[in-house]
């Protein structure tokens, strides 16, 4: 096992190695230059050739590399060309939204997936079971900014139960206004993750419900939700934790459709802004951080499937 960890530690590394090298390169190939950022209209030769100094674009792209992972390696993500301030320390303020909107709308939508979906793969042949899977296929096809914005009209304008958007000045200093302005975005993050998650925790279930393990329990004289819950669970958490590790990857980067349709200064947030003002900072950390913790969420879902199934711990040595 401790190999395994080793091994997957340096994919973990190797991969995003690969990711800060496609990322420095692509920035490298968007037209205009970043000291454009520091300069305004009109600005003279000896001004443009002073900013091209101080963000080293005059310097060749291998020395500008060398410096990008070089800086990368110690986590100093540079200064914003706008604002001046520190890309990580923004990036921490950006992420008290982005994160607790990411990790309560994957756990609400768990609670709401885990059950409905045993109950629809349970229950297929009743009405109920049919109509919660109808329910998934048609959440699955709503656009998450189309249901925002059908949960905004209902909560907030119809019903004046929470505010339409926007979040504290003093952040999570005023923890109670915090929470109410995340709950609606919360709600949308998590009714769109469960009608995804609800598909592969009823066909998970399914997969157990026809299994020899299951039957054999049974003939053994366990009854029906005894089996399920010593040997069915389990055994169907494997295929789920490995799609639940995906939904939380993509929960966190699909935040930026729900953050702006509820107007909260989250990452999704920042990056949109960077890239509007060319602020090549703010773009590079933020899509570095970005991949750096969905990688993150990769390798944690590998180890605790390994965690969870003992045969993919007898195989710790292989690929």
């Amino acid at each position: 096992m401790l190999t395994y960890l080793l091994r997957r530690l340096a994919i973990l590394l190797l991969s995003l190695l690969i990711a800060a090298i496609v990322l420095f390169v692509l920035l490298r190939l968007l037209p205009g230059d970043p000291a454009n950022a520091l300069l305004g209209v009109g600005a003279t030769e000896a001004q443009i050739a002073a900013a091209r100094t101080q963000v080293g674009s005059d310097q060749p792209l291998l020395t500008q590399f060398v410096s990008f992972i070089g800086n990368l390696a110690r986590f100093d993500l540079g200064t914003s060309f706008v604002s001046k301030a520190s890309v990580l320390e923004e990036i921490g303020n950006r992420l008290s939204v982005t994160v607790p909107l990411t990790i309560l709308g994957f756990l609400l939508a768990i609670v709401i997936a885990l059950p409905l979906g045993i109950v629809a793969a349970v229950k297929a042949d009743r009405w109920y079971g049919a109509a919660i899977s109808i329910v998934s296929q048609l959440g699955i096809a709503i656009p998450v900014f189309w249901l925002g914005i059908l949960i905004v009209t209902i909560f907030a304008i119809n019903l004046r139960l929470f505010p339409s958007g926007g979040f504290p000045l003093k952040g999570w200093a005023n923890f109670g206004e915090a929470a109410v302005a995340l709950a609606l975005p919360v709600l949308t993050v998590a009714l769109v993750i469960a009608a995804s998650l609800l598909r592969y925790v009823r066909s998970a279930t399914q997969d157990v419900l026809g299994s020899d393990y299951i039957r054999t329990a049974r003939a053994l004289g366990s009854g029906f939700t005894e089996a399920l819950v010593r040997h069915g669970v389990r055994n169907g958490a494997v295929p789920v934790i490995s799609i639940l590790g995906i939904e939380l990857a993509t929960t966190f980067l699909g935040a930026v459709v729900v953050e702006k349709v509820f107007a909260l200064p989250g990452l999704g947030s920042m990056l949109l802004l960077a890239i509007q003002q060319r602020d090549y900072p703010n773009v590079q950390g933020v899509l570095f951080i970005s991949t750096l913790l969905v990688l993150l969420i990769g390798f944690a879902a590998d180890l605790l499937q390994r965690f969870i199934d003992p045969r993919l711990r007898g195989r710790a040595g292989a690929p």
